[in-house]
C-alpha cells in the first residue's frame, strides 16, 4: 500500500447528545433521520459513512458506547426482521441489501467512558494502527460544491502534500468561541494554508491577537470544518494528554493535540469547496432537514 493512501475512516459516535435532550434519551443523535436528495429518510450516521466511502475509504470505524452496539449492529449488520421485510417495497428491499453490503465495511469500536472527543479518537488507535486516517464528526453531514465529495477533496490533497490535512471554513468572530480555529500562511489564497497554530474555542480577543490570517476580512477567521486526515502520530499526543490528565472543560480534546502534531511535522489547511450541516443542535438540525435535501 502506498504510504499516502488513506483506507480507514474514524467516526466518534459515543457522546450523550445532551444538546438534543430529551430526544436523545431514547434515540442516539447519530441515528436522527435526515432526508437525502432522493427523498430517502436515513440516519445521520449512514450519510456520514456514505460520505467516507465516496472518498475511496474501504473501512469505517464507528466509536460507540458499549450499550449502543446493538442498535448500530441492527443498522449496519442485521437484515430487517421478516415481518418488516415482507412489508418493504422492492426498492427498499434492494436498499436493505445495499445496507448489508455497506455494513461489511463498518467496524464498531467502543469507548467505555465518555471523556471527550480526543479520548473517543484515541479509542480507535489499535484499529487504525500505523496508517493515516480520515476523521469525521458523528453529527455533521456534507455537500460538495464541485463534482468531488468533500472527503474525496481531502483524500486527494493528502496524497499530494503527504502531511496531516485539516478542512477549513470562514467564520465571523461572534461564533469562533464554539469552534477550533487556525492561523498560518497562505500557500494558495483562500484555498491552501500552511498552518502554524490551532486553538480550541478561542476568545475574540485571543483570536484578534494571535489568529489573524493575511487577506481575511477584519473579524473573520479560519475555523475547522469538521473533516481531518491525520497521521497516526496523533495518537502519541492523545496518549500523552490522557496520561497527564490534560483536560479542557473536563474532557480530553483533540485540538491541543493537533497543535502539537502541527508543530512536530507540519499541517496543511484546506478551505473545502462545500457546505457542512450540523445536526447536533435543535436549530441547526431543523435547518439541516430543510437544506440538506
Amino acid at each position: 500500500m502506498p504510504i499516502n493512501q488513506v483506507r480507514k475512516a474514524v467516526i466518534p459516535a459515543a457522546g450523550f447528545g445532551t444538546r438534543l435532550f430529551p430526544a436523545t434519551q431514547v434515540v442516539k443523535k447519530e441515528l436522527f433521520p435526515i432526508i437525502d436528495q432522493d427523498g430517502r429518510a436515513k440516519p445521520v450516521i449512514l450519510a456520514i459513512v456514505e460520505e467516507a466511502i465516496s472518498a475511496g475509504i474501504t473501512e469505517v470505524g464507528i466509536v460507540v458506547q458499549p450499550d449502543d452496539l446493538g442498535v448500530f449492529t441492527d443498522l449496519f449488520k442485521n437484515p430487517p426482521p421478516e415481518e418488516l421485510w415482507q412489508k418493504l417495497s422492492p426498492a427498499n428491499r434492494e436498499y436493505s441489501q445495499y445496507l448489508q453490503e455497506l455494513g461489511k465495511k463498518v467496524v464498531l469500536l467502543t469507548q467505555t467512558q465518555q471523556e471527550g472527543y480526543g479520548h473517543a479518537v484515541f479509542c480507535a488507535k489499535d484499529w487504525v494502527q500505523n496508517e493515516p486516517f480520515l476523521l469525521m464528526l458523528g453529527d455533521h453531514v456534507y455537500k460538495s460544491d464541485i463534482d468531488k465529495s468533500c472527503t474525496r477533496q481531502m483524500v486527494e490533497l493528502y496524497a499530494q502534500v503527504n502531511q496531516s490535512v485539516v478542512s477549513l471554513t470562514t467564520m465571523p468572530a461572534a461564533i469562533i468561541n464554539k469552534a477550533g480555529c487556525v492561523t498560518g500562511m497562505w500557500q494558495e489564497f483562500n484555498s491552501l494554508l500552511q498552518i502554524t497554530q490551532l486553538a480550541e474555542k478561542p476568545s475574540i480577543d485571543y483570536a484578534r491577537q494571535h489568529l489573524r490570517v493575511e487577506g481575511m476580512a477584519e473579524d473573520e477567521f479560519l475555523c475547522v470544518f469538521g473533516l481531518y486526515i491525520l497521521t497516526p502520530n496523533i495518537f502519541d499526543y492523545l496518549a500523552q494528554s490522557i496520561q497527564e490528565n490534560l483536560r479542557y472543560r473536563g474532557e480530553f480534546q483533540l485540538t491541543t493535540c493537533l497543535d502539537q502534531l502541527c508543530q512536530a511535522e507540519g499541517m496543511t489547511g484546506y478551505v473545502i469547496k462545500g457546505k457542512c450541516f450540523d445536526t447536533g443542535l435543535p436549530d441547526t438540525y431543523r435547518q439541516t432537514l430543510i437544506d440538506f435535501r
